[in-house]
């Protein structure tokens, strides 16, 4: 998972949520569900998201779903790397669909460095452990979980729902599942809009809860190579045209610079709200900034966090430098590598030129972005979308706002939000202070915490699969 939950925010803590129940129905067939698709290896060294989604698919068609609204999908050359979109048609042929994103790959883990097999899940002390327990996991079992509850009760919405298991998010050498379907199966996938990975429900640091996060919007990723060149010569002969000068003194400028505040329905809505929550000098300064982006005092206050300065527009921060080819020689080439996230709505084209303005030395080239323009506005917070997450999230924890957010990292979103599919962060998820160790050793997920979000995304879909478009 390519993402930050920091980006949350103003240090929120994610954890439990209050509202539990004993026992739910198909909790045994979910557990099963759940475990075969965890212990199911789909690291990009030794895995098989290809072997995972069938075993999602078979789960499906046991449960009564025909051959023709089930495909598994495999990239050509690529046999590990596939996945899987099912079909649960709706009663309208003519209404757009639901989507329901979840990647099916996770990083790798080390047996040794683990206290308990990654790649077998154990439950122990009120938690799951394993690799993928939490990301993403847990969401692609929800997910196929929720299909088999509904085609078991013979549940029938207006919308078709369709489910797509993925592989590829986590960037480690497998082909993004979520990108090759937009580009070569849109139909497929076609839908109203996509719920996702990567919000979930805040607690403060006492454990009360405070406000439960829809991942509206995320930044793009461009990097910029800066480039200095020169003639070089002996080190006994210093001159004051010096690439390593040149570029130092470049990555000095961005260091110093702030972009301009920048807000959308989604930050302006997230301040608002968190505004009340944090109160204080932060709650005064979110206030401040969604009245006038332009208050500077406001702004640097906000900056000091930096979660909080990730949302208040575009970043770019050197990553890597490169100089020199000898010790006792002068330099004939530097360069530095400038990652930055940019704000939905802004171009690389336009970050390019701001660099070039800033380090205002034409002695240092700023390549062209590398990546996908990052040109791609937040999806919208409409009452259609954003009222079942409300009535939902007040029926299981009551009195908690929802809160829109942007993330500064990368979901799979950016694929379909490209593709123009508007996709949502929701889930219901509930992590501790530690996050379950998502990316880490030992990763975990409260087992409270999972059959609640299960709970939560049953009763969520049920409702959009009912609404009209």
């Amino acid at each position: 998972m390519q993402k930050l939950a920091a980006a949350l925010g103003m240090s929120l803590i994610i954890a439990t949520p209050a509202a539990a129940q004993a026992q739910q129905p198909g909790e045994a067939g979910f557990r099963a569900l759940y475990k075969e698709l965890v212990e199911t290896n789909t690291t990009f060294s030794a895995g098989d998201c290809t072997l995972a989604a069938q075993r999602m698919a078979a789960r499906l068609k046991t449960a009564g779903f025909p051959d023709a609204d089930l495909t598994v999908f495999v990239p050509p050359g690529r046999p590990k790397d596939g996945g899987l979109v099912a079909v649960y048609p709706g009663k309208d042929p003519k209404a757009k669909a639901i989507l329901l994103l979840a990647h099916i790959d996770v990083v790798e883990a080390i047996r040794e460095d683990w206290t308990r097999d990654p790649f077998t899940l154990i439950e122990e002390g009120g938690y799951f452990y394993g690799r993928g327990v939490s990301d993403d996991k847990a969401q692609g079992a929800i997910f196929t979980d929720l299909l088999i509850r509904f085609r078991q009760e013979g549940f029938k919405g207006r919308r078709p729902i369709k489910l797509a298991l993925t592989c590829g998010e986590e960037g480690g050498g497998q082909v993004n599942g979520a990108s090759w379907l937009v580009t070569n199966k849109r139909d497929l996938i076609d839908a109203a809009f996509a719920l996702n990975e990567g919000a979930g429900v805040n607690l403060d640091g006492s454990g009360k809860p405070i406000a439960h996060t829809v991942l509206a919007g995320e930044k793009s990723t461009q990097t910029f190579k800066l480039e200095a060149t020169n003639p070089g010569g002996h080190s006994s002969r210093p001159v004051p045209d010096n690439a390593i000068y040149h570029i130092t003194r470049a990555v000095d400028r961005i260091a110093a610079y702030d972009f301009p505040v920048m807000l959308n329905d989604t930050t302006r809505s997230y301040f608002t709200q968190m505004a009340k929550i944090s109160g204080g000098a932060a709650g005064a300064a979110m206030t401040a900034i969604v009245a006038n982006p332009a208050d500077a005092a406001s702004a640097a206050a906000l900056r000091k966090d930096p979660s909080v300065n990730a949302m208040l527009g575009t970043t770019c921060v050197a990553t890597m430098l490169q100089a020199g080819h000898a010790q006792n020689a002068l330099p004939q080439r530097a360069s530095a590598t400038i990652n930055c996230r940019i704000f939905p709505g802004v171009s690389g084209a336009e970050v390019r030129e701001a660099l070039v303005q800033v380090i205002d030395n034409p002695t240092v080239s700023v390549s062209t972005p590398i990546g996908r323009p990052g040109a791609d506005a937040g999806p919208p917070l409409t009452p259609q979308v954003m009222g079942p997450i409300q009535k939902v999230s007040e029926s299981i924890w009551p009195g908690v706002p929802v809160v829109p957010f942007l993330l500064a990292a990368a979901t799979d979103g950016k694929a379909l939000i490209a593709g123009g599919i508007p996709t949502y962060g929701v889930s219901g998820i509930a992590y501790e202070p530690d996050q379950g160790h998502i990316h880490g050793l030992n990763e975990r997920i409260g087992v409270k915490s999972l059959f609640d979000a299960r709970e939560f995304s049953y009763r969520l879909v049920k409702i959009y699969a009912a609404q009209k478009d």
